[in-house]
């Protein structure tokens, strides 16, 4: 049973996204991807004849944004290690000091008072 005033306090600003809204990120940056290389392969067609080098350039693009693409949507779920704990500790109590010497004299170098004769005890 828990003790009085010792509470779990659980942290969830570092949970991970859901699953959905990590597939429909994912998908967006798909086809994002696939619409500028859509985009990349039309300019090539339209400055073939005008600019060469930018129709090149275009190409070049509308080659590789697949690969790009395909990588970047299939990172999988992120993995972000800087979390922060999920549980937080309660407060903790402070230690006890010693306490004032005992009336049988003055404290010693540990800070205890010093022991008493004990009926038996022999000097």
């Amino acid at each position: 049973m828990r003790k009085r005033g010792q509470t779990e306090t659980f942290r969830i600003t570092g949970a991970r996204q859901g699953l959905k809204e990590d597939v429909r990120g994912r998908e967006r940056r798909y086809v994002i991807s696939m619409g500028v290389r859509t985009l990349a392969v039309i300019l090539t067609v339209v400055l073939w004849n005008v600019e060469r080098y930018v129709a090149l350039g275009t190409l070049v693009l509308g080659m590789l944004l697949p690969y790009v693409a395909v990588v970047i949507a299939n990172a999988g779920r992120e993995n972000v290690p800087s979390l922060p704990k999920t549980f937080i500790p309660g407060p903790t109590r402070p230690a006890l000091t010693p306490g004032p010497p005992g009336p049988g004299g003055t404290a010693n170098s540990a800070g205890e008072s010093p022991r008493r004769p004990q009926q038996g005890d022999q000097n």
